[in-house]
């Protein structure tokens, strides 16, 4: 049996008859193992997103004007408040906290309703949450999607990609349903990914799951898997930014197997992740 590293190699990027998905499926290689060539930008656009990125998790209420006035004071960097917008929107992120229209969503994408609310999640495969993150390494960068589950807190699967692809997403989703069945509820943001028909499609019609998505501006609805970025990039990402789409396939395949088998919850009463899911993946719903 070839090893994973062999079978990479013999990926054609560009073979006549047969595409790209289908040599992932025939080979057995997760999307995410093959070399991702992260997006290219400038050394300063670099460092800039270097720092929002780390000043967004502690302080996800600052929207472009705060942090803008944030990189020139404490800072010094000279820039312009267009290119904070800018990488605001390269990255996907938006400021917490009530804004004008902010309940209007893309033109054509409907938005779904949050069902958490006042929601006792009593068992795995009740409810996942998904959510993308902006992903720094040595030279460039790259996306992160996983879905999490909120009962155990384990995190089921994890892809990465250069691009913020609706396609992307619901193949993930797909993955990870076919990885281990399907929840009762799967809660999202309201992102374009998320809304979008290609995505909601593999949700509602293919896999019969109902979508609940966060409030605008909402991160405490998404809380658990918010918390998962704030560990995996204090811990991982910005003590040893990957130098490309390999390395960081590798460091986070490691990173997320120590989080599902050795890192103990209070919530989950000491135990980890893993042993928490699938002791309750089968059990059925607490009498109320």
């Amino acid at each position: 049996m070839k090893t994973v590293q062999e079978r990479r190699t013999m990926i054609e990027k560009k073979h006549p008859e047969i595409s790209m998905n289908r040599q992932y499926d025939l080979l057995s290689i997760h999307r995410s193992g093959l070399y991702y060539q992260p997006e290219k930008n400038t050394k300063l656009n670099r460092e800039l997103m270097r720092l929002i990125d780390e000043q967004y998790l502690n302080k996800p209420y600052y929207g472009v004007y705060r942090m803008w006035e944030w990189l020139q004071k404490d800072k010094s960097y000279k820039v312009n408040i267009k290119r904070v917008r800018r990488l605001y929107r390269l990255m996907g992120l938006e400021a917490i906290g009530p804004k004008p229209n902010t309940s209007k969503p893309a033109p054509g994408h409907k938005v779904y309703p949050y069902l958490l609310r006042n929601l006792s999640v009593t068992h795995s495969n009740q409810v996942w949450a998904t959510d993308l993150t902006y992903v720094p390494m040595a030279n460039g960068f790259l996306y992160l999607m996983a879905i999490i589950d909120l009962k155990s807190r384990y995190v089921l699967n994890w892809s990465v990609s250069n691009t913020m692809d609706a396609k992307w997403c619901a193949e993930v989703f797909r993955e990870t349903v076919h990885m281990h069945g399907k929840p009762e509820i799967l809660n999202t943001d309201q992102g374009s990914q998320f809304t979008s028909e290609v995505f909601t499609k593999a949700v509602i019609e293919e896999a019969q799951v109902h979508l609940s998505m966060d409030g605008k501006g909402r991160a405490i609805d998404n809380v658990f898997i918010e918390r998962l970025w704030r560990s995996l990039k204090h811990e991982y990402l910005y003590l040893n930014p990957p130098a490309d789409g390999l390395e960081l396939y590798k460091g986070l395949k490691r990173w997320f197997t120590e989080y599902n088998t050795e890192r103990r919850h209070k919530s989950l009463k000491g135990e980890v992740p893993m042993s928490v899911y699938y002791a309750k993946k089968h059990q059925a719903p607490e009498a109320a």
